[in-house]
Formats: structure tokens, C-alpha cells, sequence
């Protein structure tokens, strides 16, 4: 087989994170793969690609642009003489779900939210059935993918889209005077909740909660919200919330925080969240997508319903009135995600799946 994987984009993070552990399992399961972007953005996910040996073509266009970007994959798909296409995110699967019966070719098509816009979700239930077979990065959004876009059971797999990497560094408990570091990562984009984050620590402040210990709250991450979210941060008076940017090491960062928090309006598989988790971090999230399954409250975590900053303030109150309990939590969850989401089991599914297409 010959897959020909079309992506959104190459921008850093998200659906872009972990193709390079999707195509090495396809290459161990006997596929050729290589990646079609149909815009650049950032290009920070070029790098990784590069170094796995999937040669991106990234087409010279923005993000608008369908009728040209569905002519550049039928042209450069059929050069590079794929036998199927394997789509990741709503335009990349729209389009790809239009130039694969064009081009005589099946498709295999990831779903990875558990909502999707209104116009989106009319297009992908009008196109679902040209897919071969759907993948969908978990049980959540395999149940979405089933009741809100019409993919039958018999068209559908699970493949977690997350390998722990089992020598990612791991948190170090804080010490005695130490300013507690609570961290977040994700796009500063409206999804990912930060608004309602602010509000609730705006919440606590003005319902007189001091915490026993000091405490400081980065969001690693660039988008759009980025100016919004300041000046809210500087109305609530909060100067202990800061915004550094992108960062790098992902799991550096991970590893020199204590809490993790991830507020989302919606989610996927949400692999920030699984990754703090991973480096022994206890984690405040929304009751979203399948953190919603991962995170045992108050074992590993703490839940709180989406867009409610009093619930939000509640867990972060509960959390930060007990920071002993951290190091324990933080153990739990390492150890949660090292059985659930083994690199073994990842590399497994991969084959099963690439067995299902072959048949």
C-alpha cells in the first residue's frame, strides 16, 4: 500500500503532533507513507515529519482556497501513485473524501473531535459514505462519529491516537517554599477555554480563597486570543497569570510544573492533557471528550463540568487547598496512562487497521 496521509496543515501541535507515530505504524504494518499538507502555517511540524522519513509536500495555498487545493491532491496524489488516502481533520477529509472516488482510490478517514460546526458536520454526513473506513482517536468520538455523523458500526475503528513515550521526563515533586506552577498547553483559541479558566480564578479571588501556598499559572501556546485573554487577566487583576508562548520542549515543560489544568469547551482525545498525566502531573479538566474517561476524580484528577467557571473555581480550590496530595495523584496517573496507552498496543492497532484496509 501506498498512503498518501492528507493534513490540514503542518502547524505545531494538534492533529499535526502525532502523525509521525500513525505513519511509523503503517510503514511497520507494511505501508509506504507520505504526507500531503494543504497549507503551511507555522511549519513547526515539518521537523518531526522530516526526520521520520515522510518526505511532506506542502502545497503553496491558505486555508480557503478548496476548489485549488482539491485539484493539487488529485494532481500530486496521482503522481505520486497512491493506492489510498488517509484523511485527518474536517477540510482535509472533505476534500480528500471528494478525490479519492474521483481518482478511483479508497479512503480512510480519521475523526478526531467530538464536535464539529454546524456546516462541517452537514458535509462529513454527506460525504461519510464515501469513506472505506472511519478511525476515530477514541471511544468518545467514535460515539459521536456513529450518532451525529450516521457512520455504522461495521465502517468504524478505534486506534487511540496516543503512545506514551516512556522516557518522557517526569515532574518533580514541589519543595517546601517553592512557588507552585500550575500549567496548561494548547492554542489560545476560544475552544480551549482559557476565558473561563481566568473567570474562575477571578472566582476565588473574589470569594477571598487563599491559597496556602503561592502559585503561578503558564499557558504555553499561540492563537488568536492571545490579546483577549491578557487584558482579561489584567481586568480580573490576576499578575500571576502569564502567557509565555510556544514552546519547544513540550515535555520539558510538562516536567517543571506541579498541576495541570485543561478547561476545554470541547475535546477530542486532547493529548496535552494525556501527556501531563504522563509526566506524573494531577490534572483540573473539563468533563469533555475522552479526558472525561481518563481522569479519575480525585485519584488522579478532578472533573468539573464545561464553560462553568464556579465549577472550575471548585476544583481548582479543592486542588490548591492540598498540594501535598499532588506527588500521590500525579503517580496515579503516570501509571494509568503507561497501561492504557503503551507504545505496544499503539503499534498493534496500527497493524489491525492496515489488515482491515488490505481485506
Amino acid at each position: 500500500m501506498r498512503i498518501a496521509y492528507i493534513i490540514n496543515s503542518v502547524e505545531g501541535g494538534g492533529a499535526a503532533l502525532p502523525v509521525p507515530s500513525i505513519a511509523r505504524a503503517l510503514s511497520e504494518a507494511g505501508a509506504e507513507v507520505r504526507v500531503f499538507a494543504l497549507t503551511r502555517r507555522d511549519g513547526r511540524a515539518l521537523a518531526a515529519m522530516e526526520a521520520e522519513g515522510l518526505d511532506p509536500l506542502v502545497r503553496d495555498g491558505g486555508s480557503k482556497d478548496h476548489l485549488h487545493a482539491l485539484r493539487w491532491i488529485m494532481r500530486e496524489v496521482r503522481a505520486w501513485r497512491a493506492t489510498h488516502l488517509w484523511t485527518s481533520l474536517s477540510r482535509a477529509t472533505s476534500l480528500g473524501l471528494l478525490a479519492g472516488p474521483a481518482l478511483g482510490l479508497p479512503v480512510v478517514s480519521w475523526q478526531h473531535a467530538a464536535f464539529l460546526k454546524p456546516w462541517n458536520l452537514r458535509l462529513l454526513r454527506l460525504l461519510q459514505s464515501r469513506a472505506m473506513l472511519w478511525v476515530a482517536d477514541s471511544q468518545t468520538v467514535a460515539t459521536f462519529a456513529q450518532e451525529h455523523i450516521g457512520i455504522s458500526a461495521d465502517r468504524l475503528a478505534i486506534w487511540p491516537i496516543y503512545a506514551v513515550d516512556p522516557a518522557m521526563p517526569i515532574a518533580r515533586p514541589r519543595r517546601d517554599g517553592e512557588v507552585l506552577r500550575i500549567g496548561s498547553l494548547g492554542r489560545l483559541h476560544p475552544v480551549k477555554g482559557y476565558d473561563v479558566l481566568i473567570e474562575a480564578l477571578a472566582h476565588l479571588r473574589q470569594h477571598g480563597f487563599t491559597a496556602p501556598v503561592p502559585w503561578v499559572l503558564d499557558i504555553a501556546g499561540e492563537g488568536e486570543e492571545r490579546d483577549r485573554l491578557q487584558s482579561l487577566a489584567r481586568a480580573a487583576g490576576l499578575s500571576d497569570f502569564r502567557l509565555p508562548g510556544y514552546v519547544e520542549d513540550p515535555k520539558r515543560f510538562l516536567a517543571s510544573c506541579h498541576l495541570y489544568v485543561q478547561p476545554s469547551r470541547s475535546e477530542g482525545f486532547c493529548i496535552a492533557g494525556h501527556e501531563a498525566m504522563t509526566a506524573g502531573l494531577p490534572i483540573i479538566a473539563s468533563r469533555v471528550g475522552e479526558l472525561a474517561a481518563s481522569v479519575r476524580p480525585d485519584t488522579t484528577g478532578w472533573l468539573c463540568s464545561p464553560q462553568s467557571p464556579a465549577a472550575l473555581a471548585e476544583c481548582l480550590r479543592q486542588a490548591l487547598s492540598h498540594p501535598e496530595r499532588f506527588p500521590e495523584m500525579g503517580r496515579a496517573a503516570r501509571a494509568d496512562m503507561l497501561e492504557r496507552f503503551s507504545p505496544r498496543a499503539f503499534s498493534r492497532t496500527g497493524r489491525v487497521i492496515c489488515e482491515r484496509i488490505r481485506r
